[in-house]
């Protein structure tokens, strides 16, 4: 059974609302690998070699994150989830891009930005977007989306010929208005299509894998959720979520953490979610993403974004950037709460020293010279050749 005739069949029984639990073992059994597809043709030929050189710039560029442990790390997440043997096809860069983000190109290069491993909380979450990508190059979604586009692109332009002509003789444009909205319909159409196979074979593999499955969902309602904070915190009205824009390329959030919770509710077992294991993994990046993410000046979001990952256990790096972001919007309670994040960030690590910088410039803006200085002292104590050793210790008259 192809992996639509699936999806269809699979959203059947959810709208039927058949009253029995089936197994992640039948009811959302993946294909049968076949090995990774070869082009075939010169358009796929050209597809493919311009992936290639597009992976040779992306080897080679000062962004991409060698470090061996993180990429074996992530590797052993994906082979969780779709096998070794479709693992094994894989090549995968992390690209330190601080944006919730990862694809996939018909050669088998995987991007995964850093802003999407920092907003995981597990490997169950994590797992869940491999999933996805992995499922859109199986499918070999670009290549059926470029002939696709190609195809309504040429008939667009026959449109733009056959419109010009009956101009000249008076008339039918509207007709032929209507029709270029058609064929521009019908191409974000199959691109959202495309998307809802991509989640449905992905839901699939995280739940053979054994991954909580209600992960995937909450990683959806977890993006709208951050997109609502930014849009607060900046005074605009947040999305909404309950219709398809007519350009959309991906079905709404909203459908597709619902979509995804109802299938979770259908999978007997599977509730590993690799929390501990996740933070391990990532705690000797963690700082530098939080920076990363910092720079976007998204007060809400990234207020949101901490409190979502820390969860009831704040660490030093987590609170560290929480007294950061509020510093750096700089409101007068803004100032007093940035100083108690340092606080409680020295009580767990009081080696961090960048802690007592901060906290230092947050009580000096907010009136408290003395205590500022001392915090000041401390900083300078701590790392005597920071870059900025020289300004501050004329700050505090040392």
């Amino acid at each position: 059974m192809s992996v639509l005739r699936r999806a269809c069949a699979a959203a059947a029984l959810i709208s039927l609302a058949i009253p029995f639990a089936a197994t992640a073992q039948d009811e959302f059994a993946v294909p049968t690998y076949e090995g990774v597809y070869q082009p075939q043709d010169r358009d796929e030929r050209g597809l493919w070699t311009m992936a290639d050189e597009d992976e040779r710039l992306l080897r080679d560029a000062d962004l991409v994150i060698r470090d061996p442990a993180l990429n074996d790390y992530i590797r052993s997440i994906l082979c969780r989830t779709v096998g070794d043997d479709r693992c094994g096809n894989v090549r995968i860069y992390i690209v330190r891009v601080p944006v919730f983000n990862a694809s996939m190109t018909p050669n088998g290069t995987m991007r995964i930005n850093t802003g999407l491993l920092l907003r995981m909380r597990n490997e169950a979450e994590l797992a869940s977007v491999l999933g996805h990508e992995f499922a859109h190059f199986e499918l070999r979604h670009t290549l059926a989306n470029y002939r696709n586009t190609r195809s309504g692109s040429d008939l667009l332009a026959w449109t733009a010929v056959l419109g010009a002509a009956a101009a000249t003789y008076g008339g039918a444009y509207n007709n032929n208005r209507d029709l270029q909205l058609a064929v521009l319909g019908g191409v974000y159409s199959f691109r959202r299509n495309q998307e809802r196979d991509a989640d449905m074979l992905g839901f699939g593999y995280i739940a053979q894998a054994g991954f909580r499955p209600a992960a995937a969902a909450d990683v959806w309602r977890a993006v709208m959720n951050e997109a609502d904070q930014t849009a607060i915190d900046r005074g605009r009205r947040t999305s909404r979520y309950n219709g398809v824009a007519f350009f959309a390329s991906h079905p709404t959030n909203l459908e597709r953490a619902d979509t995804l919770a109802t299938l979770a509710n259908r999978v007997s077992g599977g509730d590993y979610e690799g929390r501990d294991a996740y933070s391990r993994a990532l705690a000797p990046w963690v700082a530098q993403f939080l920076a990363d993410e910092l720079a976007l000046n998204d007060f809400g979001g990234t207020d949101y974004l901490i409190n979502r990952i820390a969860g009831d256990e704040y660490t030093a790096d987590l609170l560290f950037a929480r007294g950061e972001l509020y510093r750096g919007r700089g409101h007068p309670r803004d100032l007093v709460n940035a100083a108690e994040f340092y606080r409680r960030a020295l009580d767990l690590d009081p080696d961090l020293s960048a802690a007592w910088r901060g906290m230092g410039l947050s009580l000096i803006r907010s009136g408290e010279l003395a205590l500022g200085s001392d915090a000041l002292r401390t900083y300078l104590e701590k790392a005597p050749e920071a870059p900025d050793a020289a300004m501050l210790r004329t700050m505090v008259q040392e």
